[in-house]
């Protein structure tokens, strides 16, 4: 009978042989390292490949150390997060006084959420210099959606007007407040905030796939991710502040209990809940351009899962979810790729057209179909698995994409219908 180290590293080589990964996984129990495998380059122009010391973009994955950062405040009574947010924030960046720090925290604050392609955040403004109060009053500062409270909708900008609560009551540049109350008092010596500026050693450079070559991602600026993404980190320091949350280190009892509290649509405050196996799941997870993160812990069976990558290649989800399921002896299927549907380059061409401007095209390029971003300059191979379904061929794609009529007879992909053929 195959031990436990020898289902994760069977499951886990087999998954990977089918994806270009870039990255490091590690799994621990009881302080014990079950498996751990280091994939990729930190580095292709100098060669370096990833190793267990690399440090790799958290993206979203961050979260948790802005709300953490916030139960500090509370617990030392400088902010109520009961309160309207209005309070915490300079004159110059005031929200609508219904929001509390609450509903940022739980993502309830129904904020105007500008992620989305008819926005030119991304590819464009998060590209240019960064202004806090221009990028307030041009993204964030807009009427609510719906009323506070009233409805889960996972927005960046409630974490980036946390980020500048933080600052503006402790009087402490955001990444400053997390090396001094977070990262140096739990010995998090290579962690660090992001700044588009600061040299960060062990640093993997982050990647992805144009055509088929891997490049370097196109250019963003960290600033735009305060609060929301922009922690760099490694493995060694991200099991440290597992511990820390274990062993419910630095904040009070009352806090811990605000912080682990399950709200709508199960997440907490920078974490997600879920009872799983008969025991309490916290994770949460990353998506940025080159980067893909995911974070489980399972404190009471003292489990933590950590994938960390500077590529888009993988699906750190479903791996993830899949190492659960192995250290919990549940039975999983060996890893697939979709398979892929023979269509002619004659019937691909009735999907091919623009449905967003200079955001949305798909086109045939020597015989492939592309999804087309950034005004032409990045191109996302897809293949057919069914008729109007498609995948990335280089991406571990749980949800196909779907191009399909509407009943007006239009062409429709990602909700927009198309412009030109």
């Amino acid at each position: 009978m195959r031990t436990l180290r020898e289902k994760l590293e069977d499951y886990t080589n087999e998954y990977l042989k089918l994806w270009d990964f870039y990255g490091v996984i590690q799994v621990t129990r009881k302080g014990e390292v079950l498996f751990e495998k280091a994939c990729g380059y930190a580095s292709i122009e100098f060669g370096i490949k990833n190793d267990m010391h690399s440090c790799f973009s958290l993206a979203s994955m961050s979260k948790q150390f802005t709300a953490f950062a916030v139960m500090l405040l509370c617990d030392r009574q400088v902010l109520d997060i009961d309160q309207s947010a209005q309070l915490y924030l300079p004159a110059d960046l005031k929200i609508d006084e219904s929001i509390t720090v609450h509903h940022l925290l739980s993502h309830t604050s129904g904020l105007y959420n500008f992620y989305n392609f008819e926005n030119d955040f991304f590819g464009g403004y998060n590209r240019m210099n960064y202004s806090q109060t221009e990028y307030f009053q041009q993204y964030i500062n807009k009427k609510p959606t719906k009323p506070a409270g009233t409805e889960y909708d996972y927005n960046n900008s409630n974490y980036n007007l946390l980020a500048w609560i933080i600052e503006h009551v402790s009087g402490e540049k955001y990444g400053d407040f997390l090396q001094k109350h977070l990262f140096r008092p739990l010995a998090m010596s290579n962690s660090v905030v992001d700044d588009g500026c600061r040299v960060m050693v062990n640093r993997a450079s982050n990647y992805a796939k144009d055509f088929a070559e891997t490049v370097k991602c196109p250019y963003h600026n960290e600033k735009f991710s305060i609060g929301a993404g922009a922690v760099v980190s490694d493995c060694e320091d991200l099991h440290k502040w597992y511990a820390c949350l274990r062993d419910r280190k630095l904040l009070s009892p009352e806090a811990y209990a605000r912080f682990f509290t399950e709200n709508d649509n199960n997440y907490c405050y920078g974490l997600e809940h879920h009872h799983l196996y008969g025991q309490d799941r916290y994770a949460h997870g990353g998506d940025h351009l080159g980067v893909s993160t995911y974070m489980q812990n399972f404190f009471a069976e003292d489990i933590c899962i950590l994938i960390l990558s500077n590529n888009e290649a993988i699906n750190q989800y479903r791996l993830g979810n899949t190492i659960s399921d192995i250290l919990h002896n549940v039975e999983v299927k060996a890893p697939v790729r979709h398979p892929e549907v023979h269509f002619s380059e004659r019937s691909l061409r009735m999907y091919c057209g623009t449905y967003l401007e200079d955001k949305i095209q798909i086109e045939i390029i020597n015989g492939k179909l592309y999804f087309t971003r950034f005004s032409g300059n990045f191109h996302i191979e897809l293949y057919p698995v069914g008729e109007g379904v498609f995948v990335q061929r280089y991406y571990d794609q749980t949800h196909p994409y779907r191009i399909a009529e509407n009943e007006m007879g239009e062409m429709t992909f990602f909700g927009h219908t198309r412009i030109t053929s």
